[in-house]
């Protein structure tokens, strides 16, 4: 095969060091600790044998310091998954670095989607965030386990035991309340049971052991809650700090939506939005404040990369994987994987079918009763991505398909569809009539 990148390094990249090779002699392959010095020595060896494109694997973490110090250093650095880099000989240290330096210099690798600055930073706080939230349902399912186990039933009496009513109820407990009567008395008028039912389901004995552990777990709950907010307010910040000097378009009409009473501090991710791109992403029927943050966390400004909407969907993972042999379809699963962006399009999807009416509704209903409802989830995420990139990228406003139009289409399709069959198997019409 024909090299296509003469000045070409591979690097594998460990946790306690990196093997980079520059050729596939064996004295073209060293070895740098991931110190400082060790890194700098590794610039140097670089820059000494006229390296201008280097490739590495994405191992865990521990590229991402390597990666943009090259990049700041000038040179051009590809990211590549380790499925594309698999050594089949004798696995060691060297031997994958001199691999990947072999497939990059003949041009078989191809770089991996990485977010530019602006982005990563609302990535870091963003997931940051999504871990604090799922630490803090730990304690949360803790705090439930142990009033159950004192016979409190709070998780019956009331629909979230971390709301207004429930915190109430938790801090009365840990003060020394039992009567169920007394303890009733802390729920607020939006709660659906009867405060008789209610306190009958808080008439609870006090066990000393499970008491100490709802008191850590509760103090530790809100402690968590504590830094959710510290952490939104900073996402709030650097959203402002991006967008500061850009206006909003006055040909805009926000769309407005009901929003969790449960967050005290919004993200402002709808007119970040809407500076950003000139479109308002609200106005899709399942879009949340949590789906548009996960977009500008994973995506953001990059999805202009993506030159189509099926490039956009292919990296989401939401397209199915056509495998063609001898002119016929063996395979149309849809891949596996573990993009961020494409399991919150899953979830606005899942949700989709509480809506009364719209057009995506009705899309996910057809589909889940033709195919299921998990193959109504891909296609519904699918069709939510690629509304989202013909917003932004041909900034166009969004304008969903008429229900009763999208009906009457559906109604013509299956009388085609029954005219066809008609013809298909001879059937006479006087033998319907007498049917």
């Amino acid at each position: 095969m024909q090299v296509l990148n003469t000045n070409a390094a591979g690097i594998d990249v460990g946790s306690r060091s990196h093997f980079v090779a520059v050729g596939q002699e064996d004295n073209q392959i060293k070895e740098f600790n991931v110190y400082r010095s060790g890194l700098t020595e590794l610039v140097v060896f670089l820059k000494t044998n006229q390296i201008k494109t280097i490739a590495m694997e994405s191992t865990g973490s521990y590229w991402q310091s390597l990666f943009m110090l090259l990049q700041s250093e000038g040179f051009e650095v590809i990211l590549v998954q380790g499925t594309q880099t698999k050594n089949l000989k004798a696995k060691t240290d060297v031997k994958d670095a001199q691999w990947i330096q072999k497939l990059h210099s003949l041009g078989l690798l191809r770089g991996s989607f990485l977010p530019c600055e602006s982005t990563l930073q609302i990535r870091t706080l963003h997931r940051h965030g999504e871990s604090l939230v799922e630490e803090s349902v730990k304690y949360v399912n803790k705090m439930q386990k142990a009033l159950r186990l004192m016979n409190f039933r709070l998780d019956v009496a009331i629909s979230d035991i971390v709301g207004v009513s429930g915190i109430r109820i938790i801090k009365s407990i840990l003060s020394g309340e039992t009567s169920g009567e007394k303890l009733a008395e802390n729920c607020d008028k939006p709660v659906k049971k009867s405060k008789e039912e209610i306190a009958d389901a808080l008439q609870g004995k006090i066990n000393p052991e499970l008491l100490h552990e709802l008191s850590d777990c509760f103090d530790i709950y809100l402690f968590i809650q504590e830094k959710i907010k510290k952490n939104s307010l900073k996402i709030n910040e650097v959203l402002q700090q991006q967008t500061q000097e850009i206006v909003l378009p006055e040909n805009i009409e926000m769309v407005k939506k009901n929003r969790s009473r449960k967050k005290e501090i919004q993200l402002d991710v709808q007119s970040h939005c809407c500076k950003l791109f000139g479109v308002d992403l609200f106005a899709i029927e399942c879009i949340s404040e949590g789906t548009v943050a996960s977009f500008l966390a994973e995506v953001g400004t990059d999805i202009y990369k993506f030159q189509t909407a099926k490039q956009f969907v292919s990296w989401l993972r939401l397209a199915p994987n056509n495998k063609i042999s001898g002119g016929k379809i063996l395979s149309s699963k849809t891949p596996k994987g573990k993009n961020k962006f494409a399991l919150t399009l899953r979830n606005a999807a899942n949700s989709i079918d509480r809506k009364k009416e719209g057009y995506l509704m009705l899309f996910f209903k057809r589909v889940a009763y033709k195919k299921g409802r998990g193959a109504a989830i891909t296609a519904t995420a699918r069709k939510i991505a690629i509304i989202m990139w013909n917003m932004i990228v041909k900034r166009t406003h969004y304008s969903p398909v008429n229900t009763e139009e999208y009906i009457q289409e559906m109604k013509t399709k299956k009388i085609l569809q029954i005219n066809k069959m008609i013809k298909k198997y001879k059937i006479e019409t006087n033998y319907l009539s007498v049917i």
